[in-house]
């Protein structure tokens, strides 16, 4: 059966097969340096870097540092970092859109030379209302007629920092009447007396992105310029610029963003959850960015999976996040460790159990790898398992613990519940009295004692005391900057973190982040940053059941 393509493949393929480019491909991913990478950008990535892959090419990392103003060495290291916790790798090709500055000056010297840019001195406000709208043509500046000597007489004392931030612009000369109002005459350059993250005081003025964006492209060589479906409106304009300069046709491809439920993709907006201190900052276990899965414990393989389950599409779609947290649940059933975690513990006292004996049980750490080590979990009198684990009068279909009953214990004995001491105050449970089979030992049972269900425990004296990070969706509302009449805000969800105390066996003692775990029959947990070795905190990554289903 043939493999089916994407439409981006199929124009790869294409142009592959007419020689075009000589049958290289060479992709790019263009972030700008001012937030971090969120589930938006996962797409983006994957498509480039694998698109490339797929074909033999090659993929640069480019970032398009336009604006002084809003970006930081912070956010280019935290992209980097991101990218390669994928698994992608751009080799040495790290490039930066302030790398050409010269030359993006030099173009903007050309165009207004071939008297296809200019000099305006209104204000942005004026320059909008020239705009026009939609529906009505725009109107041509007062300064479009100026000469060329005159406007490389003014771009250059621009650049020379003669004039004051806003004073003045760089107007491309397109067409005030086009449909497309992208290309009414956009600006080029804007006047910014503002230190660069890499090139410090060296420039005032600073090109558009719509500017450096295509002509980065095509000082990179790049074959196939991939970038997301907002973008198509600026292709024409990038095209104009292209063909004007006489430089490398770079061709750009849209596709559809990545939208998931319950998750915002602007940075802008979550920048003001960083900065109105709703979450604890870019890297938050709660945010849709990639260092906030990483810290909630999402497998970068899982986000890749998802990425290619979504698929590349040509319409704006919304995902289920019932998708995303299927593929992380499936990844974290191969690969991550089932430990022993007692959330809302119940104290359980085998009285036929020797006093002050403990023996280790050993336990495998993941049945579902082959080549999975064993570890010893201490067992001893008095244990914890879970209050839900106990019914005093369970119906039928309830397979845990209940008097008069026999329910293993995961990796340890059978017991038989005798009785137990009830708070008459508060009619809570307080203890319950069980004995074990002393033949009942997993992998060693010669009893004969048949047992429906198996719970978790923790032996009490070995049993560390840790936090549970119990996270939730950051809103409550599926699309939460879907709504005209409302601000996303409205929908934070204000028990999107929820702390609680729980105990866990001694092993977890010596777990690190970037593992993963399944405390057995609750949900998958990560280790958190902010655990000490005083204090072992855990992040919920995804409940062990999902609601997602094939259609």
């Amino acid at each position: 059966m043939a493999e089916s393509l994407n439409f981006i493949e199929q124009i790869v393929e294409e142009d592959i097969a007419s020689g075009k480019h000589n049958g290289h491909v060479h992709t790019r991913f263009p972030p700008e340096p001012n937030g971090f990478l969120h589930i938006g950008h996962t797409k983006a990535i994957c498509i480039n870097f694998e698109t490339a892959e797929k074909y033999g090419g090659i993929t640069n990392l480019r970032f398009d540092d336009t604006n002084p103003e809003t970006e930081e060495t912070m956010y280019v290291d935290a992209i980097q970092r991101d990218i390669k916790w994928l698994g992608f790798d751009w080799e040495n090709r790290l490039y930066f859109a302030s790398d050409y500055f010269g030359q993006l000056y030099e173009f903007a010297l050309q165009l207004i030379k071939d008297g296809y840019a200019y000099v305006d001195d209104s204000t942005p406000e004026e320059i909008a209302e020239m705009k026009g709208t939609p529906t009505q043509p725009g109107v041509d500046s007062p300064y479009r007629k100026r000469s060329v000597e005159e406007n490389l007489k003014l771009f250059q004392e621009m650049k020379a920092g003669v004039f004051p931030d806003g004073s003045k612009v760089l107007r491309a000369k397109i067409d005030m009447s086009s449909p497309n109002m992208l290309m009414r005459d956009p600006v080029m350059y804007r006047i910014k007396h503002a230190g660069h993250h890499r090139t410090g005081d060296a420039w005032c003025i600073y090109p558009m992105y719509d500017f450096a964006h295509g002509q980065s492209d095509a000082i990179e060589h790049i074959t196939h310029s991939l970038c997301s479906l907002e973008f198509i409106h600026h292709r024409p304009l990038y095209n104009w610029f292209i063909d004007k300069l006489g430089i490398y046709p770079s061709r750009q491809i849209e596709f559809a963003r990545m939208n998931v439920e319950y998750m915002i993709t602007s940075k802008r907006k979550l920048l003001k959850l960083v900065e109105e201190g709703l979450v604890s900052g870019w890297d938050d276990a709660r945010m849709p960015t990639l260092a906030g899965m990483r810290r909630k414990g999402y497998p970068p393989k899982a986000l890749r999976v998802f990425c290619d389950k979504a698929g590349v599409a040509k319409r704006e779609n919304l995902i289920e996040m019932e998708l995303l947290e299927s593929c992380v649940r499936d990844e974290l059933n191969r690969i991550s460790n089932r430990v022993h975690v007692v959330i809302d513990p119940l104290k359980v006292i085998i009285t036929n159990y020797p006093e002050g004996k403990t023996e280790e049980i050993e336990a495998i750490n993941n049945p579902e790898d082959d080549n999975s080590k064993t570890r010893m979990i201490p067992f001893s009198r008095e244990i914890y398992i879970e209050k839900a684990d106990f019914m005093i009068d369970p119906p039928k279909k309830f397979f845990r613990m209940g008097p008069g009953r026999d329910v293993r214990l995961k990796n340890g004995y059978i017991l038989h519940c005798e009785d137990y001491k009830m708070n008459e105050a508060s009619g809570e449970i307080e203890e319950v009295y069980c004995t074990y089979y002393e033949n009942s030992k997993s992998g060693e049972d010669t009893s004969g004692v048949r047992a429906k269900g198996t719970l978790h425990y923790v032996s009490i004296a070995h049993a560390k005391e840790c936090e549970l990070r119990l996270l939730d969706h950051l809103f409550t509302d599926p699309t939460p900057d879907g709504h005209e009449d409302r601000d996303f805000l409205d929908f934070y969800n204000k028990d999107s973190m929820v702390i609680k105390k729980a105990y866990m066996e001694p092993a977890l003692d010596k777990a690190k982040v970037g593992q993963y775990f399944q405390f057995m029959r609750n949900a998958y947990f990560t280790l958190d940053p902010d655990a000490t070795p005083d204090k072992k905190i855990f992040n919920r990554t995804v409940t062990l059941k999902s609601s997602w289903k094939k259609k």
